[in-house]
């Protein structure tokens, strides 16, 4: 059983400073090729997942890609992974997933130990960094302290060796383009954690790059300003149509900023979908756990018939749901349902739908939305979301209730090992 060990080496920061300034040569490759074990059950294959160079034709492609830091344990395993041109794709994942990982060998500061990287149909794995035409942002802003703001931007045209008229002209609209033209002549040490990030992300725009990955680059940043940056970043990306791979480990980023998100764990994409998709259709039980609140139950598979799973919970209760990886009576199954799904009121459900009984232990004023945590089939943490209406109802802690779900909102999974 192959192990994850940490990697060493240089930070991102630090490789991403040598990469602006000069060439260098990339890391060698192992020499070993390392076997891998058959995807993650449950993981998509038909959106990108499972395609080769031979038989795609995307802006950057990963084929076959594994990676391996010992020779001995995989970080990334067997990656297959086609993103389009102008597609904004947030590889998404915990600590340790391989995300970051992907993100680095698509910049050129790791080198695959097996398998190819494409950029617009061309193969990078032997191509420094600095040659690759690929700008890149940084939770760690990584500007140049003794430098202004416009000296900043124009270091990477120099390295490219841009004209100074030409250099003036692009920094110039960069900074317009991150509504930051007054701030040229500043250092960086001048401007807020904000202001340094939209100054990170012009420079990283300024030589009009086809690919701009970014690593992480609003975690250092309040709430609010995070929340701003993210709609600033989108619409930059769509409306310069540039191809933007970006990796967190917050799935509101994900869900609110991406054309597509790959859900990493584990070395393998767990699945790869639009926002909408992923929430709301998880195709196993990691990727309704980490996206998004959810509550699930355990149970066990007692009937599949017409597209609805009859599941027996443990404490004995029968619900509805939609068998998604279970096969057959007697599976064990981990029932996954968003807290906006649940309903209360039976008159929204179908004659024949199934209730269960719960008891709140909790019913909490959100503002917009009242928030009520329910003891549910021995789960404590089962959670409903509804909207804050005058004819809804207040709901006390002792009280029982019986809930309710369309079979399509509830989600029959493979229990987790």
């Amino acid at each position: 059983m192959l192990k994850r060990r940490g990697k060493p080496g240089l930070s991102s920061v630090s490789k991403f400073g040598v990469a602006l300034g000069r060439a260098h040569d990339t890391v060698s490759p192992i020499g070993r090729t390392i076997r891998q074990n058959a995807p993650t059950k449950g993981a998509r294959h038909n959106r990108g997942l499972r395609l080769t160079a031979a038989t795609d034709n995307g802006f950057v492609v990963f084929d076959r890609v594994q990676k391996s830091y010992d020779g001995e344990t995989l970080v990334v395993k067997d990656l297959n992974l086609s993103i389009g041109k102008g597609e904004f794709l947030t590889m998404l994942g915990p600590s340790g997933s391989g995300k970051t990982t992907c993100l680095m060998m698509l910049a050129g500061f790791e080198t695959a130990t097996h398998g190819e990287i494409l950029l617009d149909g061309k193969p990078i794995n032997n191509i420094p960094p600095h040659k690759r035409g690929i700008g890149m942002v940084f939770q760690n802003y990584a500007l140049f302290p003794h430098m202004t703001v416009a000296e900043n931007l124009a270091f990477p045209l120099e390295v490219r060796k841009f004209g100074k008229a030409e250099r003036e002209e692009k920094v110039s609209r960069a900074l317009e383009m991150v509504q930051m033209g007054a701030f040229g002549g500043r250092r960086p040490a001048q401007l807020s954690g904000g202001q340094q990030q939209r100054i990170a992300l012009a420079r990283a725009l300024v030589f009009e790059p086809d690919l701009v990955l970014m690593d992480e680059p609003l975690g250092a940043l309040d709430k609010q300003l995070r929340e701003h940056m993210q709609f600033e970043i989108t619409r930059l990306a769509h409306n310069l149509r540039i191809t933007t791979v970006y990796v967190t480990h917050d799935q509101t980023e994900a869900l609110t900023m991406s054309d597509r998100v790959a859900v990493f764990n584990d070395g393998r994409i767990q699945q790869l979908d639009a926002p909408d998709v992923l929430y709301e259709q998880p195709v196993n039980s990691f990727v309704a756990q980490f996206i998004g609140e959810n509550n699930t139950l355990m149970g066990t598979v007692k009937e599949i018939k017409n597209g609805v799973a009859l599941v027996e919970l443990d404490d004995g209760e029968v619900i509805d749901a939609k068998p998604v990886n279970v096969k057959r009576p007697g599976d064990r199954t981990l029932v996954s349902i968003r807290p906006e799904r649940v309903e209360i009121n039976k008159d929204r459900l179908s004659p024949n739908a199934h209730l269960i009984h719960a008891e709140v232990l909790e019913f909490i004023y959100m503002g917009d939305i009242y928030r009520t945590r329910l003891r549910v089939a021995g789960n404590e943490d089962f959670v409903i979301k509804t909207r804050n209406a005058h004819d809804q109802r207040r709901m006390k802690p002792g009280e029982h209730i019986e809930i309710g779900w369309l079979p399509e909102d509830c989600r029959a999974l493979d229990a987790p090992e």
